[in-house]
């Protein structure tokens, strides 16, 4: 099929290949069905300059890029680098890519189990969504409980969810449930601008703003009871999922390295085709450092994240009188990274450093970066919706490990932009509607509710069913919202 310069084709059911041309190192390959291509295909034949079918194809051109060029099925454009797209490079040939990991860095999500259930939720919802809202600080410019000098920051940026639970902020039995134990490997404060550390001094243990929210879920479906129970979880319990990351920290990284790489891309000589696809050779002094940028940002969203677990469990103490310890972390997982793994490639296992960017991580069953407990299953994979429909809990699978490098979507997907959002709706209108629906929404502002309303994203359950028929991830459990928090 020839759409505009691309020739696409279904190589197997939802699996779509972008032929290589002249310029292109790899091919692309997309996940995703007829709903979700001719999305797609639809920007490029409106002429659509910011499209993701172009995105894919750019990343392609990139040096040391391994396979292909991938895109999950909740792919969207994003800044160079389409937001679902992953791409792994050789650690000695390739490059490290500002756009492939994006500003808001280790945004992820975590789920907590209780042992509640929905009848228990209903009791008392209003007064946990009162008490949520008053004590997970949210919002732009939010500040948190922890205030930091300068010092303390290096610690977190090296030392990840172990600071935070050093501070008394978290529980010392969540770290193995957190992807890399809570603390990423190779990160250097120094690496990190002043600038940046300033502007996270008070912001430990926020939630936020844009797509970050915080929910109490029921489990109203079980697809793999071995699994799910495995994983903690039975019909009509009450989990709560929070998602959000290294907030200001990161995206000062972000600006801070968007110009650095850029000198990198003139002094290497490095072909681009996209201005927002500055990059380094991984192995460069410029490539390391932003490396060492990244892994800091990434313990910073880990620490963030496990503060954020702790104000949770206060929370249902106070209002519900649940200890502490019976609400336990499930797991902890990361998108918009770029980390070292070995992988195996042409039959050989092969460093690669892998860019998920909108995307997360599905390792399989075996791989010893898996908690121990879930290691025979595979790690699970927690993928938002929206605040009106439902979020998902898979697995990961071999198959995913050998389709693409163990890695999954994060979540729905835009189809609208967040301006076309509030220009179609209107929060107090969403709030409204959610409600009727027995869902409760608590915000900061009816602009972010707006830009967050459901019909501003993907069927979830769309993307959901590519996953899982394709085998990059299988489904476990369905979760649905009850009490909703926005930044």
């Amino acid at each position: 099929m020839k759409v505009g310069n691309y020739e696409l084709k279904e190589v197997k059911k939802y699996t779509w290949e972008l032929a290589q041309d002249s310029g292109m190192n790899v091919p692309g390959v997309i996940f995703g069905n007829k709903a979700i291509m001719d999305h797609l295909i639809a920007d490029v034949k409106e002429g659509k300059e910011w499209n993701a079918l172009r995105q894919v194809r750019n990343v392609a051109t990139l040096p040391g890029l391994v396979k292909a060029s991938f895109a999950m099925p909740d792919i969207h454009p994003g800044y160079g680098f389409p937001i679902g797209g992953v791409g792994a490079f050789d650690t000695e040939t390739g490059v490290i890519i500002m756009g492939g990991i994006g500003y808001d860095v280790n945004c992820g999500v975590r789920t907590m189990t209780t042992p509640l259930t929905k009848k228990d939720i209903l009791k008392k919802q209003k007064e946990i969504a009162d008490e949520l809202f008053k004590t997970i600080p949210a919002g732009l410019g939010s500040t948190g409980k922890l205030h930091l000098t300068e010092k303390e920051i290096d610690q977190v940026l090296k030392n990840g969810a172990e600071f935070a639970i050093k501070k008394g902020f978290g529980r010392k039995e969540d770290l193995e449930f957190i992807e890399e134990n809570g603390k990423l490997k190779g990160a250097d404060p120094k690496a990190v601008s002043h600038l940046a550390k300033k502007r996270q001094f008070k912001q430990i243990g926020t939630l936020g703003s844009g797509n970050h929210y915080l929910e109490i879920q029921i489990v109203d479906e079980i697809y793999d009871k071995k699994i799910a129970k495995i994983y903690g979880l039975k019909k009509g319990q009450a989990v709560v999922s929070l998602h959000c990351g290294s907030r200001a920290l990161g995206h000062q990284v972000g600006m801070d390295y968007t110009k650095i790489l850029a000198e990198a891309t003139r002094k290497y000589k490095i072909k681009i085709p996209d201005k927002e696809l500055v990059c380094a050779p991984f192995k460069s002094p410029e490539g390391q450092q932003y490396y060492s940028a990244v892994a800091a940002a990434i313990n910073a969203a880990f620490a963030n994240r496990e503060a954020l677990g702790h104000l949770v469990r206060q929370a249902f103490k106070k209002v519900f009188n649940v200890k502490e310890k019976d609400i336990k972390l499930m797991y902890d997982i990361a998108h918009n990274t770029a980390k070292i793994e070995t992988h195996k490639v042409n039959g050989k296992m092969k460093k690669l450093i892998v860019h998920r960017k909108g995307a997360t991580r599905a390792f399989g069953p075996g791989r010893q970066e898996v908690p121990k407990k879930y290691r025979a299953v595979g790690q699970p994979v927690l993928i938002g919706g929206t605040m009106g429909t439902s979020s998902y809990i898979l697995h990961g699978t071999q198959t995913g490990m050998d389709l693409s490098f163990g890695s999954a979507a994060h979540g729905a997907g835009r189809i609208l932009s967040r301006r076309e959002a509030t220009r179609r709706f209107r929060g107090e209108s969403v709030v409204n509607a959610l409600s009727r629906k027995g869902i409760m929404i608590r915000g900061h502002g009816w602009k972010g509710i707006a830009e967050e309303a459901p019909g501003a994203y993907k069927d979830v359950d769309v993307v959901i069913n590519v996953l899982h028929e394709t085998g990059l991830a299988k489904k476990v459990a369905r979760v649905k919202p009850l009490v909703v928090i926005k930044g």
